[in-house]
């Protein structure tokens, strides 16, 4: 089979009308690689009708051409495009004619291009995506994950016909089934040898069969071969072992087919008495909650990308992510396989009660199906997925015809997959809101809120009563009893009450405030049949802007607004931002993971100090670590230090400023009070009388340009990034994250300027521009190569010595 990757070349225009095209001066369109965000050349405004949700991005209908010559000799193959997902609803049109069509803006689809072309010529490929009102996030719009044609002989493997699974493992030998479904599109009967062969990661040959399979004209058989490794390696989230599984099929001398996947051999087991076991090991879910866009990339689903977000999330004490609310790309499960992270794969936020106006709601009775089997297709070779979610906080889960659809939705999951588990990410309160708020009118109608979210933070303590009631014990039975593990999200209270009410139970915090970590972890850790815990979110994201912002007001009664004001464009609540660094709540969540021991200084920032700070339902503390502030000395500072110690002291430029109990008993926070000075904050963390560990802040001196690669050498590879990391530092490497200034980014060579991004929350910047105002002293760059050869990237500053980096892009060897 030839597989090739189709992203390159193609042109992106806003799709009006063909008559407009024939007038236009511009109707080529601009020149783009895929995969691509057209959302993010569109204009945000204040008056957007897509609002806050989308970070107010407006929505659009685009269109994507690129041309393709057919050889003469493709007469006698089968040609199809595979598009890992296109936002959204996607129609294809091959030299003018309709060929097919996607709604989801998120699963896998092919279309056969045989009856459109035309041979020996050049051929047009036209696709059409739009969003307008269909999503409750930042979605992006267009062609956003990667694109590939397939050229196939007459004989060959089934799309997503190679399944590969490991049913009966111990310490002496793993067996490894290989299915293959075999097509014939051919008008005679063919045999071919289907070969399967088995590989370490050192290329060695561990296990190989061959097998002759005799299909006749029109039809499809499955060949499965069982082979035996013995010495085998485990795949786990800390030897993360592949091996790689080759099938051919060989007619003759002839490789009319081939495929290859790297498969890891693993065990899962699943009860309320030991939770969840990876090859027999009980395995706590330290979960990241993640929705799809990469930050400045927008929507794109560029690998690199994705693999780079795996290694923050993995190195910031995350073993397992949540694609929220949509299904993961291959990329990224790609990057958890080969790092560790094991995945909870999500398939839909709605079934059919509509979040959003022209959402998939629309379409889910329709084409619900397909899109789980495109799901489950993408996943199942996977070992880093353990599990797939059927929805998230359907308002449907609360009733019996809810119920009825969830057994069909996770029937249809374990026809296709019976390997792994299935959950349902419940919301308690959505569940029974329709009936139940009745009962709370008139509280509710003193919450004077406007958002969804603002609803939410005031209405804490009702929720808290809804999530514990009878009504929703009663109402989501049948729809947690539909499923093998009960998502709850939000619903900590419930997890010792389930236990004594449902033992055979297995419950997951599939959605939890990440302000109450150091709550709900100790639960996880003691309750055998609880397995793990999501925070939302892991990683920031575009869009629902201002989930977890601090207002401040000046009157001491005073009370949030509504959905926070344009410019917004984050939701602001993630542990890491945007750009991938570590915000001081992933530090926190860190230390009560009981991974790191060293405490942590989080700074208030004083030019707030005094005023009244209304934290959002998911916000963190507004904190920054860094001891540079451009405020008086003398001006009143608070400080809090995270740790997992019996007690901190803190001093001032040596200094003592005083002494606070910490630890789990104490939530693993000190809080001190005095007085900003320039110098040196350092942080003593004592246990048992003893000094545990220290840390110091030091306050910068004249700033200058700190720029850093997370790689010097690319590959000549679309798929390929270079992150270029700005930042303000003195000499001794301290942040200026108080001095914040415009950078310019320049990029010569072989590469382009793909994407400039701070994580400021609020800001009329795009991510297309080569000038940023940097966040907190910190900037972004991302580099995308175009070819061999070597990259300059030079990074300006009024005032400030410019830097160049150099990079290198060498040949992609395959």
């Amino acid at each position: 089979m030839a597989r090739i990757s189709f992203n390159a070349d193609w042109t992106v225009k806003p799709k009006v009308s063909s008559f407009s095209d024939l007038v236009a001066a511009d109707a080529a369109g601009q020149t783009v690689v895929l995969p691509h965000d057209a959302m993010q050349s569109l204009k945000r405004s204040a008056t957007d009708s897509e609002g806050p949700s989308t970070g107010y991005y407006p929505g659009g209908v685009v269109e994507y051409n690129k041309t393709l010559f057919v050889p003469e000799e493709w007469r006698h193959k089968r040609v199809a495009i595979e598009f890992e997902a296109v936002y959204r609803d996607a129609m294809v049109f091959v030299n003018g004619s309709f060929a097919g069509q996607r709604r989801n803006g998120y699963t896998g689809f092919r279309v056969p291009l045989d009856a459109y072309l035309h041979y020996g010529q050049t051929n047009t490929i036209r696709v059409e995506a739009r969003a307008h009102q269909d999503s409750r996030w930042y979605s992006g719009l267009g062609i956003h994950r990667d694109t590939y044609l397939h050229v196939l002989d007459l004989v060959h493997l089934a799309p997503d016909g190679v399944l590969v699974t490991t049913p009966d493992v111990d310490d002496e030998r793993a067996v490894v089934e290989v299915a293959a479904t075999i097509q014939n599109e051919g008008l005679t009967t063919r045999t071919v040898a289907v070969q399967v062969e088995l590989r370490d990661q050192q290329g060695a040959l561990v296990a190989t069969e061959a097998t002759p399979v005799t299909i006749t004209p029109g039809t499809t058989t499955v060949s499965r071969n069982r082979l035996y490794v013995a010495g085998h390696r485990r795949w786990s989230v800390d030897d993360p072992y592949l091996y790689q599984a080759t099938i051919r099929l060989q007619d003759g001398d002839v490789e009319s087919d081939s495929a290859s996947l790297n498969i890891g051999i693993r065990t899962l087991q699943l009860d309320p008495m030991h939770g969840l076991r990876i090859n027999g090991q009980t395995v706590k879910l330290r979960g990241a909650c993640i929705h799809h866009d990469n930050g400045p990339l927008g929507a794109a689903a560029i690998a690199r990308a994705e693999e780079r977000r795996i290694e923050i999330l993995k190195a910031a004490g995350f073993n397992a992510i949540r694609s929220s609310h949509n299904p993961a790309s291959p990329a990224l499960l790609e990057a958890c396989d080969r790092l560790g992270m094991l995945v909870l794969d999500e398939a839909f936020d709605m079934w059919l009660e509509a979040m959003k106006p022209f959402d998939y709601s629309l379409d889910f009775p329709e084409w619900w199906e397909r899109d789980i089997e495109a799901m489950v297709a993408k996943s199942r070779n996977h070992p880093s997925v353990i599990m797939y979610s059927i929805g998230n906080e359907v308002p449907e889960a609360g009733s019996g015809h809810g119920g009825a659809w969830g057994r069909r939705l996770a029937e249809k999951v374990r026809s296709l997959d019976g390997t792994r588990f299935v959950t349902n990410a419940i919301s308690s309160f959505w569940a029974v809101s329709a009936e139940i708020l009745d009962d709370f009118k008139q509280e509710v109608s003193a919450l004077h809120a406007r958002g969804v979210n603002d609803v939410m933070t005031a209405m804490s303590d009702i929720f808290d009563r809804i999530t514990t009631s009878d009504l929703v014990t009663e109402r989501t039975a049948e729809s947690h009893a539909a499923v093998d593990v009960a998502g709850l999200n939000y619903a900590e209270q419930r997890y010792v009450s389930d236990r004594q009410r449902f033992p055979n139970r297995v419950v997951l915090g599939t959605e939890t405030n990440p302000r109450n970590i150091a709550q709900i972890w100790p639960l996880v850790e003691e309750l055998p049949h609880v397995i793990g815990d999501f925070t939302w979110t892991g990683w920031d994201y575009l869009g629902e802007v201002g989930l977890g912002r601090t207002d401040y007001a000046d009157d001491p009664a005073g009370s949030g607004g509504g959905d926070p004001d344009y410019p917004w464009l984050l939701a602001w609540c993630g542990d890491i931002d945007i750009t991938g660094h570590r915000r001081p709540a992933s530090y926190y969540r860190e230390i009560v993971f009981g991974l790191r021991h060293e405490p942590y200084i989080a700074v208030f920032r004083p030019q707030h100090h005094g005023r009244r700070r209304l934290e959002m339902q998911w916000a963190w503390t507004d904190t920054v670590t860094g001891w540079s502030w451009n405020v008086a000395p003398g001006s009143p500072v608070e400080v809090e230090v995270y740790s997992d110690a019996d007690e901190v002291e803190l001093l001032l430029n040596g200094t003592a400023v005083g002494r606070a109990p910490a630890g789990r008993h104490h939530e693993y926070r000190a809080r001190f009070d005095l007085r900003y000075r320039p110098g040196e904050l350092t942080a003593v963390a004592y246990s048992a009388g003893r000094e545990q560990s220290r840390v110091r802040l030091r306050t910068a001196a004249e700033p200058r340009l700190s720029v850093e690669t997370d790689r010097h050498l690319l590959r000549a590879d679309h798929r390929d990034l270079a992150y270029v990391t700005i930042e303000l530092r003195d000499a001794d490497g301290n942040l200026a994250h108080d001095d914040d200034r415009q950078v310019a980014v320049q990029v010569s060579g072989a590469g382009v300027l793909q994407a400039l991004g701070s994580a400021r929350p609020m800001t009329e910047e795009s991510f297309d521009a080569t000038r940023r105002t940097t966040f907190d002293g910190r900037a972004l760059a991302v580099i995308r190569p175009t070819g061999p050869g070597p990259i300059h990237v030079r990074v300006t500053s009024d005032g400030l010595a410019p830097v160049t980096v150099e990079l290198k892009v060498a040949a992609d060897e395959g």
